[in-house]
């Protein structure tokens, strides 16, 4: 039976490009019929990246069957999985994100979780020598994924090992890593065709607080007035979404990519009571302006206080 490999729900670049490359992986170099697919349709930067390096967009899958052989990349959260996760044959995990608990396998599994920025970092050290026959879209995919999640460098999350492997592939596709970072931000920053719940789930996961349970919505961009601009009506689509998500409240972050900071939407007293708690900010108004905060990771989720 074919393995399917995918990362997790509101697919980003990173859970786009990674199950590509390590079907590629599976197929070519091991020998094991492997299928990337997705759990929703990628964001711009992510369909960017396929249209950049003429990838067919895999198939979007909405659960999967048991015992159905997959491969979890780039999460290991079972409540950005499929409902039935559980009852399926999970043969693999790769990932860059803490321990949340709660997959169940059917046997022992090869688990492979490191504290880099990127997935895409990870499977490249995993292919290792065998690097040298990955085609050019492989290796392109691998920098978009690491360029993507390391905010070109910008990111706290980054590592000397996510900085040396990208520009080492770089170098290898004859490209300046920050003028295609560029391209791949201009591409993010394009959410004109998007209406607030698909901008407020395009990046998001679920957090539980202190028995309060939040979407945290992260929009990166190099172009955060076109995002700003359509606050009030973000704000009142905040509390549609959190309601239909079955959440207390989301928690929407626009990165300005550029200036490294996060401007916080503020529709109510509990997200500014989460504000002051969580990152000492005063409140004014319906907004407050994080400088450095760029991370969901490393900076936003591990603070988060109610």
């Amino acid at each position: 039976m074919t393995t399917l490999v995918f990362g997790h729900k509101s697919p980003d670049t990173d859970s786009t490009g990674s199950p590509i490359i390590w079907a590629w992986y599976l197929n070519e170099v091991k020998g094991q019929e492997a299928e990337a697919v997705l759990l929703g349709e990628p964001n711009t930067e992510a369909a960017f990246m396929l249209e950049r390096w003429d990838l067919p967009k895999p198939r979007i899958i909405t659960n999967v069957d048991d015992d159905q052989p997959c491969i979890v990349v780039d999460t290991n959260n079972p409540a950005e999985l499929p409902t039935n996760i559980n009852g399926a044959d999970v043969r693999g995990i790769i990932d860059h994100h803490k321990l949340v608990g709660g997959l169940e396998t059917k046997g022992p599994i090869d688990i492979r979780i490191e504290p880099l920025a990127c997935t895409a970092t990870i499977m490249y050290k995993m292919i290792d020598k065998d690097m040298a026959q990955a085609p050019t879209w492989v290796k392109g995919a691998m920098l978009t994924c690491i360029l993507s999640d390391t905010l070109a460098f910008r990111s706290p999350t980054t590592t000397q090992e996510d900085e040396a492997i990208a520009w080492g592939l770089a170098k290898d596709l004859d490209l300046d890593p920050h003028a295609y970072a560029d391209e791949m931000f201009a591409a993010k920053s394009d959410v004109s065709a998007f209406s607030d719940a698909e901008l407020i789930r395009m990046d998001s996961k679920e957090y539980e607080v202190g028995g309060t349970k939040f979407r945290v919505s992260v929009l990166e961009t190099t172009a955060p007035a076109t995002v700003l601009e359509r606050k009030d009506s973000l704000m009142a689509s905040m509390a549609d979404v959190a309601k239909e998500d079955d959440v207390d409240q989301v928690l929407l972050f626009v990165v300005d990519i550029l200036n490294e900071e996060a401007t916080l939407l503020v529709p109510n007293d509990l997200v500014k009571g989460v504000v002051e708690k969580s990152f000492g900010a005063s409140v004014a108004g319906d907004t407050v302006v994080l400088p450095g905060v760029m991370s969901r990771k490393k900076q936003i989720i591990p603070n988060l206080a109610v």
